[in-house]
């Protein structure tokens, strides 16, 4: 007798946490030796032009508790504003990193190359930015957020100005702590929630 299916269960491969760890950086869960090294561990090389930054926050739950197992994936351009494959780009910014949280404190680093301003489409330019991706326990679709820095001109980056409640075009901007230092938090739910894009 054939039995037919009538609801489809969510997988563990459909399900972000805490399985991220294991399938994209398995190092920080004790599965060393499962890559060579990590992929995207840093998103410049030793040599690349340009400012080098460090950016320290946190992914925080809507109960104010710092999450200790979110991943997070970076996409920038280079000091120049160029991203790689295109013309005079600087080899050696990938321009993508993949990085988590402290088990112990929650706290994530990024450490980088301040990106320069990037073109738009119609003729205008993009502030210093850097795209982000999260995952974590309890978020089953990533989500997508930028950092920009308050030490830059960001009046006339297209993204910000499209934001209609203009307190929260606070919580994409990361805070210069000292130099080459930036915090930049990300909030999921309550008061200072970070602007998610829908991409």
């Amino acid at each position: 007798m054939v039995q037919k299916l009538n609801t489809l269960v969510e997988t563990a491969s459909q399900t972000a946490g805490p399985y991220v760890h294991i399938g994209l950086m398995p190092s920080y869960c004790g599965n060393a030796g499962a890559y060579d090294r990590e992929i995207g561990l840093s998103p410049i090389a030793e040599g690349c032009q340009g400012e080098i930054i460090e950016i320290r926050g946190q992914v925080i739950d809507g109960t104010g508790w710092a999450l200790r197992d979110a991943l997070i994936e970076s996409w920038q351009a280079d000091a120049a504003g160029r991203y790689p494959g295109q013309p005079g780009a600087d080899d050696k910014v990938t321009g993508h990193c993949r990085f988590g949280a402290d088990a112990e404190s929650g706290e994530f680093t990024l450490r980088t190359v301040k990106p320069g301003r990037t073109p738009t489409r119609t003729g205008g330019w993009q502030a210093p930015h850097i795209a982000l991706w999260i995952v974590a326990r309890g978020i089953n679709i990533g989500l997508q957020t930028r950092i920009y820095f308050e030490d830059e001109d960001n009046s006339t980056d297209p993204l910000l100005a499209r934001i209609e409640q203009r307190p929260r075009v606070d919580t994409l901007i990361a805070a210069k702590t000292g130099p080459g230092q930036y915090r930049f938090d990300i909030r999921l739910q309550g008061d200072g929630e970070t602007v998610f894009l829908d991409l």
